[in-house]
């Protein structure tokens, strides 16, 4: 049974919420706009490096009102609320984009794509795992595609979901976060010779923000 499906959510006007934070993007084409960060817990993925692993067992945060989050999210400056994760895509999240939408917010969405988004979202970052693939129905709807690399044999399947998604769809590669220096080289001389990628950084970690 998905976790979309337990009747605790109440067809997601409740969501297991980790964390909310008010904050700077750290990543990708956004990089360095305010956001409200909502981060639901939950992950079937399971990246060896992912650094929120905190968040993956989503029996861990007892599902909120998603009416709560949206007034502590229309509190802030920026009129901008990303939802990541975990896997925001296991869950039921047209109320809750419904409700920002109506507040006049700006969606943003960070997903996988392992399981059917729900929601309408201004903004869509697709960040694909070879160990859970993206749907198909996903790709067309990427605003951004944002590849992890570790390896240099990782540009392999960075290419091969670009090809997948629309051609107004923004290309970044992300150095994974721990072997950044090592990998750096192979990726600035990857761009130079491949420019329709830029370089995404997790600028929030030099900036020491969340």
């Amino acid at each position: 049974m998905r976790i979309s499906e337990e009747p605790l959510l109440e067809g997601g006007r409740k969501l297991p919420v980790m964390e909310e934070f008010y904050t700077l993007q750290g990543e990708g084409f956004n990089m360095g706009k305010a956001a409200y960060f909502v981060r639901i817990g939950g992950c079937d993925v399971g990246c060896a490096w992912c650094d929120s692993k905190e968040s993956w067992n989503a029996k861990l945060f007892p599902p909120v009102p998603v009416e709560e989050v949206v007034q502590r999210a229309v509190a802030v400056p920026a009129k901008t609320v990303v939802v990541t994760g975990g896997e925001p895509s296991l869950y039921p999240l047209d109320i809750f984009a419904k409700m920002l939408k109506e507040k006049g917010i700006t969606t943003m969405v960070e997903t996988s794509g392992a399981h059917r988004l729900t929601g309408e979202w201004d903004w869509i970052c697709l960040s694909p795992k070879k160990n859970s693939p993206p749907r198909k129905e996903i790709y067309p709807l990427a605003s951004e595609l944002k590849v992890v690399v570790q390896k240099e044999a990782d540009l392999v399947w960075a290419e091969k979901n670009a090809a997948l998604v629309s051609s107004s769809c923004h290309l970044f590669l992300q150095p994974e976060w721990n072997v950044v220096k090592a990998i750096m080289p192979v990726l600035t001389n990857y761009v130079m010779q491949h420019p329709q990628w830029r370089i995404s950084l997790q600028a929030h970690k030099y900036m020491g923000i969340p």
